[in-house]
C-alpha cells in the first residue's frame, strides 16, 4: 500500500479523480455544445471554441485547490498524509486564497490545450476519409479506429506543444510564490526564450498522452459498443448535414 499511495505517488487519488471528471465535462460538455451552437446557426469554429473555452476556465478554477495541494503534498519537505489534510493546513496558514495561487497561469495552460486539442481534433476528423468498407464489417472497424488513432494523437500532441511554456510557468509560479508577470520576467532574464522547451519531451508524455488516450478509447468504446446512430461516424455525418449552406463544402443540388 505504501508503494501505491507514499511518495512519488501521493495525492494519486486526488489527481486521477480531478483529471477524470475534468476531461470528461470538457469533452462531453464540448460535444453537446458544438452541436447545440451549430444548430443555433453559429460556424463551426465559434462552436469549437466557445464550448470548450468556458468548461476549461470553470473546471480548472474547480480543480486548483486539488491541483495546489497535490503538488505542496508531493514535497519531499510536506508532513500531510493525504491531499485534504494539506489543502486543510494550505488554508488554515495562508487563508483560503492560496488554495487558488497559480489559477491564471493553470487556466492560461488548460484553456488553451483543450480548445487547441478540439479543434484539432474536429479538424482531422472533418478532412479525414470516411471509413470506405461496409459498416458492420471487420474492416469497417480497422478503419474507423485507424481514423481514431490519427485523431488523437494529433489533438494531444497540439495540446501538449502549445502550452509546454505554460507549464513551466505555472511550476515556477507555486515554487516561489511568485505572480505571473514576475515569474515570466525571472524566466525570461534568467533562460530566455529557452525556458518555453523546458521539460517537451516530459511534458508530449504527461499531457499528450492522456488526451490522445482520452479521445481515442471514446471513439473506440462508441464504435464497438454504441448503437449506429451514435457511431463516430454518423455523428460526423449528421453534425456536417446540420451545418449552414455556406459552412459546408459544395454539393450537387439535387434534381
Amino acid at each position: 500500500m505504501r508503494l501505491i499511495f507514499g511518495p512519488p505517488y501521493k495525492g494519486v487519488t486526488a489527481t486521477i479523480f480531478g483529471m477524470t471528471w475534468a476531461r470528461a465535462a470538457i469533452f462531453y460538455g464540448s460535444d453537446v455544445g458544438k452541436d447545440y451552437m451549430v444548430q443555433q446557426g453559429h460556424s463551426t469554429a465559434l462552436a469549437s471554441t466557445v464550448p470548450p473555452m468556458g468548461l476549461a476556465v470553470f473546471v480548472q478554477v474547480a480543480n486548483q485547490p486539488i491541483v495546489r495541494s497535490t503538488i505542496m503534498l508531493q514535497d519531499p519537505s510536506s508532513t500531510q498524509p493525504n491531499v485534504l489534510s494539506q489543502l486543510v493546513e494550505l488554508t488554515r496558514t495562508r487563508g483560503w486564497k492560496a488554495a487558488y495561487h497559480g489559477s491564471s497561469a493553470s487556466v492560461l495552460k488548460t484553456v488553451p490545450k483543450y480548445v487547441c486539442a478540439i479543434l484539432v481534433k474536429d479538424w482531422v476528423a472533418a478532412n479525414l476519409p470516411p471509413p470506405s468498407a461496409r459498416e458492420g464489417t471487420r474492416q469497417h472497424k480497422v478503419e474507423a479506429l485507424n481514423r481514431a488513432a490519427v485523431k488523437s494523437v494529433a489533438a494531444g500532441v497540439a495540446g501538449a506543444a502549445l502550452t509546454n511554456p505554460l507549464d513551466v510557468i505555472r511550476n515556477e509560479m507555486f515554487k516561489f510564490e511568485e505572480g505571473f508577470g514576475q515569474t515570466v520576467q525571472r524566466l525570461l532574464r534568467s533562460e530566455g526564450w529557452a525556458f518555453c522547451l523546458r521539460g517537451m519531451q516530459r511534458n508530449l508524455v504527461a499531457v499528450a498522452v492522456p488526451i490522445a488516450m482520452t479521445i481515442f478509447l471514446t471513439d473506440t468504446l462508441l464504435e464497438l459498443l454504441a448503437p449506429p446512430e451514435l457511431k463516430p461516424a454518423r455523428l460526423l455525418a449528421r453534425r456536417l448535414s446540420s451545418l449552414p449552406s455556406e459552412n459546408v463544402s459544395a454539393q450537387p443540388n439535387p434534381k
